[in-house]
């Protein structure tokens, strides 16, 4: 099991657990975790499950892939170095103890 630890714009913080290959994007929907909209159910194709991995888990995490990196020029909120689609980041063993910040709006 991987815990994630979801950190909304006001610093409140959530912890969650999901199975390796689980999205974070159905984690957070699965927990009830309200900054991820996930209008499209994980398709990347709205940019409303718009993340910012902590800077300590980038590496882990990696780079959006081409189709995630123009879908996030879309977001409502800035777009940052580390900004990522949850829907597009599977949970493996290694990210436990993953933290994304979630942003003001999707």
């Amino acid at each position: 099991m991987t815990t994630v630890t979801f950190i909304n714009a006001d610093g409140e913080e959530r912890k969650a657990t999901g199975k390796p290959g689980l999205s974070v994007m159905q984690l957070a929907v699965d927990e009830g975790i309200d900054s991820i909209v996930a209008e499209c159910g994980g398709g990347c194709a709205c940019a409303t499950c718009h993340c910012y991995v902590d800077e300590r888990w980038t590496d882990v995490v990696g780079p959006p892939n081409e189709f995630e990196d123009e879908m996030l020029d879309g977001t409502a909120c800035e777009r940052r170095e580390n900004s990522r689609l949850s829907c597009q980041i599977s949970l493996t063993e290694e990210m436990d103890g993953l933290i994304v910040h979630l942003p003001e709006e999707q």
